[in-house]
């Protein structure tokens, strides 16, 4: 059974670039209809998990060891880009080991009696899961470790010199924390996590079979072919990939007979603007940008974000990372560069402009504040 925490969420907390992801189709945040829709199509086991092979492995060793045991699993620290499964693989692992999942997320807490709460009412066993577990708070934090390591919590009674602290036992627990960011987990923090398992992009054949058992929950007529257009145009996310399929899904029912095929796919995708890599028109114009203004890069990221009209944390969140991931896009000291591969795609001769002096000057400067920081 998955219980959520009624927290009144902090509106300064919240990730200022979810909406830079959920207004693409392409993004891999995630939207409230990708959250309804994924209710329905998540997998309630590891034999129905599909991909993550290695994490999966390993997962059911560690599970089957602690049933054996008669114990709760360690603490699990999910981590990997968004869309993959990391709040599918947490609801997993508590059915796996048949306790209840509570759910919550970083920002969602705000003080540490909300987390106090938290961990007083969970049972024996039971698993706590937090999502962008990153985005806690220190003050938060230092509620967690000896939560996580003693299994208790230490609290301050009263005020002044009368204050006293109290340890109050808690239940033995599994704290499952996700995040699309494990470098800013502080180390502290990071070394209480026994298992931790990094989620890899999934590949087209693994996006195909998952596209495929979606169709069939949501009764949708989908063909091979069909199935590998979608999953081929996915970005390696699972997310991305159900989205796609319910829009292909709706062109399909209005322009063909309701059943897709690759013909009705690509239509559709290229419709949508969604290129065979997964590109869609902001990605393209950003690239464009580079090519035709600066002919290829380097340019600054600042400057990159005042061509194009965005934030420079969104492109380097939300852009960036899936163009570098494919070989479209790399950073040097000097700025971001277009390559070879990515000005073939788009159909523009490949550039590649000769440093000038001052890039020279700023290059060596960059090297020498790396040396200095040796």
């Amino acid at each position: 059974m998955i219980k959520k925490f009624d927290i009144p969420k902090n509106e300064a907390a919240e990730n200022e670039d979810e909406f830079a992801f959920v207004e693409r189709l392409v993004g891999t945040g995630e939207s409230d209809e990708d959250r309804e829709v994924e209710a329905g199509l998540r997998p309630q086991n590891l034999d129905e998990y599909i991909g993550q092979e290695k994490a999966k492995e390993n997962l059911k060793i560690y599970i089957e060891a602690a049933k054996l045991r008669g114990e709760s699993l360690d603490h699990v620290l999910l981590y990997g880009p968004p869309g993959l499964g990391k709040t599918t693989l947490a609801g997993i692992i508590a059915n796996e080991m048949g306790v209840n999942i509570r759910v919550t997320s970083g920002p969602a807490i705000e003080k540490q009696g909300d987390l106090a709460a938290m961990l007083t009412n969970l049972a024996e066993g039971d698993v706590l899961f937090i999502d962008e577990i990153h985005r806690l708070s220190r003050n938060i934090e230092e509620i967690l470790y000896p939560a996580m390591e003693d299994y208790a919590l230490d609290w301050i009674v009263g005020k002044g010199p009368a204050a006293r602290s109290i340890r109050i036992p808690l239940p033995r627990f599994t704290l499952i924390g996700a995040t699309t960011r494990a470098g800013q987990l502080t180390t502290p923090l990071r070394d209480r996590f026994g298992v931790l398992l990094k989620l890899e992009l999934y590949n087209t054949d693994e996006l195909a079979t998952i596209v495929g058992r979606s169709a069939g929950i949501l009764g949708i007529d989908i063909t091979s072919d069909g199935m590998r257009e979608i999953a081929r145009r996915s970005r390696g996310t699972p997310r991305v990939a159900n989205r796609l399929l319910k829009r292909v899904r709706d062109f399909a029912q209005v322009k063909g007979d309701g059943r897709i095929d690759k013909d009705i796919a690509d239509r559709a995708l290229r419709m949508l603007e969604i290129d065979e890599l997964g590109l869609d028109n902001t990605d393209r114009r950003m690239l464009e940008a580079i090519v035709k203004l600066y002919d290829g890069g380097p340019v600054g990221l600042e400057t990159l974000a005042a061509t194009i009209g965005e934030e420079a944390v969104t492109i380097e969140d939300v852009y960036e990372p899936y163009l570098m991931q494919i070989g479209f896009l790399s950073r040097t000291p000097r700025g971001r560069c277009v390559t070879r591969p990515a000005c073939e795609h788009l159909g523009l001769s490949f550039k590649r402009r000769t440093p000038s002096r001052a890039d020279e000057d700023q290059l060596s400067l960059d090297v020498f504040a790396e040396d200095e920081d040796k």
